[in-house]
């Protein structure tokens, strides 16, 4: 692949190849991947009894202040994957009894992971794992491709956006691409096991001193999409990362009571779904990025 990318808002037209990385994303044209193995992090109906197939890209078109896989999101490591290696990796990870395949910030990688899902019959669910910072054209490359939409929606304005992600027009485009996977999908369905197999469910962290904004975006799932169509996932476990003197307002975690708040507040509004408490706020389910799964010579389990 040699083509200049648009691909992202960020529209930063980077001259991407199969092995020069660039842009935003710092990423080649080809996918590198970090680990390719079963997880079990995600919502109940995602990773179930068996895991979920958690493959994880490197690289980001965000800049999180307070990400916890930066170790892989600021850098392009991993393996470098062609189309054929990243659909033998699928499959393989497929085999392994994951109840889908979880594609983890693919998104400055779609048209490799498009082209290698296109024709692949896997016979379980894919999920689309996004930080919902993603452009309306490139998530219609993957219709009919991806059955699970699960992107984060992280911020309600742009002053935090722009503060904690270099991105302030992030509400507006996580709204649009909300709305484009809403309509590509439809309603949620669950599995005779309560497994997700379709629809989307749209997570939101809470961020320290961002209660309100939490509370405009369950009213954003609430007003925007039919009564029960869509799944909600209030997550507590917001973790202080190092690094953060510049950020002293977000060097906290989340209290009891805001958390026990925000639940009643989901709980009102009728959404369906999934919250936390407190306590969830952990690095213990952050995996190892050591390329398990990638290679073939690498166990899967």
């Amino acid at each position: 692949m040699d083509y200049i990318c648009n691909d992202c808002p960020r529209q930063c037209a980077a001259h991407r190849t199969d092995t020069t990385a660039g842009g935003v994303c710092l990423s080649p044209a080809l996918p590198r991947v970090t680990r390719a193995a079963p997880h079990f992090g995600e919502e109940p109906c995602i990773s179930g009894t068996r895991g979920s197939g958690a493959v994880f890209f490197s690289g980001c078109n965000l800049r999180c202040v307070f990400c916890q896989n930066r170790e892989i999101s600021r850098q392009s490591v991993g393996e470098t994957l062609t189309v054929p290696q990243l659909r033998d990796t699928l499959l393989r990870l497929r085999d392994t009894g994951v109840h889908n395949i979880n594609l983890v910030t693919g998104s400055h990688f779609v048209r490799p992971i498009a082209d290698a899902l296109d024709g692949l019959s896997l016979g379980i669910p894919v999920v689309w794992n996004s930080s919902g910072y993603e452009s309306v054209e490139t998530l219609k490359r993957l219709e009919g491709l991806v059955q699970i939409y699960m992107p984060d929606f992280k911020y309600w304005k742009s002053a935090p956006a722009k503060r904690y992600s270099a991105a302030a027009d992030y509400p507006a485009v996580a709204q649009a691409a909300i709305r484009e996977m809403f309509r590509q999908r439809g309603a949620y369905e669950l599995d005779e096991d309560g497994m997700l197999r379709s629809g989307v469910l749209i997570r939101h962290l809470i961020l320290p001193g961002q209660t309100m904004a939490a509370m405009d975006v369950m009213d954003f799932a609430a007003e925007e999409f039919p009564a029960g169509s869509v799944l909600f996932s209030l997550m507590s476990q917001y973790t202080p990362m190092p690094g953060l003197d510049r950020f002293p307002e977000v060097q906290t975690r989340i209290s009891k009571e805001e958390n026990d708040n925000l639940i009643h507040y989901m709980r009102r509004l009728g959404l369906e779904g999934f919250s936390q408490e407190p306590e969830a706020a952990t690095d213990e389910l952050i995996p190892a990025f050591d390329g398990t799964g990638v290679s073939s010579s690498r166990s899967l389990h």
